[in-house]
């Protein structure tokens, strides 16, 4: 059932694993997590838009239940939800999208877990999201699909509607051969994926994997759009893009602007004392973060002679993530341990111990950090793109700042004025994070300046209208 605009006057659905909004047991409806609803909404506000997506709360297993009515989101996005049971949750989100795809499509940095029977599930999860959507969309719709956990629905939804236009677009890194190889499911992964008419990447190195598995592994072969497919029923043209996601910039020059956030950085400052310099992370707890890594680099840098008699304070925010699975409580035992180890190693030294913060904060408390900040650490062993980075950028309106940007970060394309660093080498993290330091004021600025023409010119706005006006014209 759709709620927040009328059906007739729908043309766009948005299908992602979430919706923009979550119910919780305590808190009731709130807005959900992470980049994608921060990154859509504000351009969709200029559209009659559908959400169609999982409220992040099973059902009871025993009956699809139903979720207490609540408004509206927001007046120009209505919602469709897809009910998911516990069992479902547990095959679907905890086993095939956390332990197969998600390690798999970042480098395996661990271990990826394989099994069919998740696999079963996880085909009955795409066909109901693209059930969904056949029903409810009407004749010539855009639909947009999102990320890893919807592969299918492309190829699913074009069986059913092959009268509407899809477009999909992965928010991870699609892996090169010798990782996609690995896959038990890639044939599958490969022809649902190509039932999209506009199929976008993060990166023009991620689209050159897909378009090199498609041509290898299918009857396609590539075209300058991307992809020419051949079946019984003649030849398709796929178009493959890259159309690097960006922030809500609007969104974040407001707040960093705000009285009540440029004093809570103030505070920060002063509750840290008289330190020279504050040094910045901001991670999901995420084992594709780097944050042990990037712990063991600062910790050694500042203990050396060159930055031992400096007034360095490094603070990490590490937010809870995906805490029900035994890999991520392993990951929080092995960051705390090496935070440990590393406070007692600056302690012994007379140095600032490490601030660390593992909580989930308000995106006001988040700006704040970001304006308190003179340097910041994004050293992520395997990104999709990393808005973190991009956000920080936009809230320096002020041209000061430093960025220490992974090179293995999406984000890299585009912010090449960063101080990019190898995240898995801890001489090159020391080495990356040193000249930020070093560096003179005039350098830093020129750099700053580069960065915000750079993220401003490819905001969140610009990144949604540029794929919906694309997947309007590959039809």
């Amino acid at each position: 059932m759709i709620r927040g605009a009328s059906a007739h006057a729908v043309n766009t659905f948005i299908v992602a694993n979430r919706l923009p909004v979550e119910y919780h047991a305590v808190a009731g409806w709130r807005t959900s997590p992470g980049g994608l609803v921060s990154a859509l909404e504000p351009a969709l506000q200029d559209l009659n838009a559908v959400w169609v997506g999982w409220c992040g709360s099973p059902t009871p297993d025993d009956s699809r239940g139903s979720r207490p009515t609540r408004p509206p989101h927001s007046a120009n996005i209505a919602m469709i939800e897809i009910p998911l049971n516990q069992s479902e949750v547990s095959c679907f989100y905890d086993g095939v999208c956390n332990s197969a795809f998600w390690p798999l499509y970042h480098d395996s940095v661990t271990s990826p877990i394989f099994r069919d029977d998740d696999f079963e599930v996880y085909h009955r999860i795409n066909q109901r999201f693209a059930s969904c959507v056949a029903s409810n969309a009407p004749h010539g719709a855009l639909v947009w699909v999102h990320d890893y956990q919807l592969q299918l629905v492309p190829a699913l939804l074009r069986a059913m509607r092959p009268d509407v236009s899809i477009g999909f677009f992965l928010h991870v890194p699609f892996p090169a051969a010798a990782e996609f190889d690995m896959l038990p499911w890639k044939d599958s992964v490969l022809r649902g994926l190509i039932g999209a008419d506009l199929i976008g990447f993060q990166t023009a190195s991620s689209a050159g994997h897909f378009i090199e598995e498609a041509c290898r592994r299918l009857p396609a072969t590539r075209s300058d759009q991307g992809l020419v497919l051949e079946d019984s029923k003649g030849s398709r043209g796929v178009t493959v893009d890259v159309f690097p996601i960006g922030p809500d910039t609007g969104r974040f020059s407001a707040l960093a602007a705000t009285p009540a956030v440029r004093e809570a950085a103030v505070t920060i400052r002063a509750n840290f004392g008289s330190q020279e310099l504050i040094l910045l992370g901001v991670d999901r707890l995420d084992y594709t973060k780097g944050i042990d890594l990037r712990i063991r680099a600062v910790t050694d840098m500042l203990k050396s002679s060159e930055f031992r008699d400096r007034n360095i304070q490094f603070i990490q925010v590490a937010v809870p993530s995906r805490s029900e699975l035994a890999v991520y409580q392993q990951l929080r035992v092995k960051v705390e341990e090496t935070l440990r180890q590393a406070n007692e190693e600056l302690a012994a030294l007379g140095l600032l111990p490490i601030h660390y913060i593992y909580e989930t904060l308000a995106v006001e408390q988040v700006v704040a950090l970001y304006l308190a900040a003179d340097i910041m650490l994004v050293t992520s062993l395997a990104d999709g793109m990393n808005l973190v980075s991009k956000e920080y950028v936009t809230c320096r309106e002020d041209g000061t700042g430093r960025l220490v940007l992974s090179r293995a970060a999406g984000a890299a394309a585009q912010l090449g004025d960063a101080w990019l660093v190898d995240p898995g080498d801890c001489d090159d993290l020391k080495r990356g994070i040193a000249e930020a330091i070093l560096a003179g004021a005039d350098e830093a600025r020129a750099r700053m300046g580069r960065l915000r023409r750079a993220v401003f010119n490819a905001d969140a706005r610009q990144w949604t209208e540029s794929f919906l006006t694309r997947l309007r014209e590959a039809r």
